[in-house]
C-alpha cells in the first residue's frame, strides 16, 4: 500500500539530498591556490651562507644598501582548496586566492612543477646576466657571473639579479651605489634585451618587502594598479619597463636629480 507523504515530510525528503549536494559543493576541491607573502633575499649579499652573485674576471665593488628580490608562498599543487578556504582568504589582506594555473602554469605533479620552476630560474639567471653585461657594454670582456639562490624557483627575480650585477660592477656609474644605502625591493622578469615583464602576486610581494625593511619597490609598469591598490604605508612604488629605466630611476632617487617615475 502506498502512503502519501505530508507536506513537511515531502520537504524533509527533498531537503536531504539538496543538503548533501550543498555540503559536497562546499567541501569539493577547487582549482585555486592560496598564496601568502614569502621570503625576500638581498641579491647583493648571502643566502643560507652562500653569496647570491659571484663575479670573476672583473673588479667587483663593495656595496652598501640592499636589493631584495621578493617571493610568494602558495599551497602546493596537490593541496585541496575548498570554498570555505577561498572565502576566508578573500577577506584577508595577508592572503590571496589565485588560479592554480597562474601559480603552477606547467601543470603536472609536484616533482615536474619543481623541475619546471628550477628550469625557469636558470633561464632567468642567464637572461639577467646577459642583460646586465649588455647594458654595461661589457658582454665581450670574459666576465663570468654565477647566480645562486637555493629553494627559489621561477623567473620573477630576473630584474633584481640584473640590478645586482650592475651595482657590483658599476654602481651608479660615478662611484656611488644604485641603492643609495637604502633597502630596495622589487620583482619582474627580464630578457636578454633588458625588457622587464609582469610576474603576478605583486600585492603580497610588497607586503614581504615592507616587512623586511624596504622603502622602495620596483614594479613592472603593467602591474602598477594592482600594486597601488594594496600598497603598504611607507613603501614607494617605482614602475619600470626596462633595466635601463630601473637603473635611471634608482640613480635619480639616489642623487635627488631628475624625475623618478611613479605609479
Amino acid at each position: 500500500m502506498l502512503t502519501r507523504l505530508t507536506r513537511p515530510q515531502a520537504l524533509a525528503v527533498c531537503a536531504a539530498p539538496a543538503a548533501a549536494l550543498l555540503a559536497t559543493a562546499v567541501l569539493a576541491p577547487l582549482p585555486f591556490s592560496v598564496a601568502q607573502p614569502g621570503t625576500t633575499v638581498d641579491v647583493l649579499g648571502e643566502n643560507k651562507g652562500r653569496q647570491v652573485i659571484t663575479i670573476s674576471g672583473a673588479e667587483v665593488r663593495r656595496t652598501t644598501g640592499q636589493l631584495r628580490m621578493t617571493t610568494i608562498v602558495a599551497t602546493s599543487p596537490d593541496t585541496r582548496v575548498n570554498l570555505p578556504q577561498v572565502i576566508d582568504s578573500w577577506f584577508r589582506s595577508d592572503e590571496a586566492v589565485m588560479p592554480r594555473d597562474a601559480v603552477y602554469p606547467s601543470g603536472g605533479d609536484v616533482q615536474e612543477i619543481e623541475q619546471f620552476n628550477q628550469k625557469q630560474m636558470k633561464e632567468s639567471q642567464d637572461e639577467a646576466t646577459r642583460a646586465a653585461l649588455a647594458y654595461l657594454g661589457r658582454e665581450n670582456e670574459g666576465i663570468d657571473v654565477t647566480l645562486e639562490l637555493a629553494d627559489v624557483g621561477g623567473p620573477s627575480a630576473g630584474l633584481l639579479f640584473s640590478l645586482g650585477i650592475v651595482d657590483k660592477l658599476d654602481g651608479d656609474g660615478s662611484g656611488g651605489d644604485l641603492t643609495g644605502g637604502r633597502v630596495v625591493a622589487g620583482t619582474g622578469t627580464i630578457d636578454a634585451e633588458g625588457r622587464v615583464g609582469a610576474v603576478g602576486g605583486v600585492p603580497l610581494k610588497t607586503q614581504a618587502a615592507k616587512r623586511d625593511g624596504a622603502t622602495v619597490f620596483l614594479v613592472p609598469r603593467d602591474e602598477c594598479a594592482e600594486a597601488r591598490a594594496e600598497l603598504p604605508q611607507g613603501l614607494r612604488l617605482v614602475p619600470v619597463t626596462t633595466l635601463k629605466g630601473a637603473v635611471d630611476a634608482l640613480v635619480a632617487l639616489e642623487k635627488g636629480t631628475g624625475k623618478v617615475p611613479a605609479c
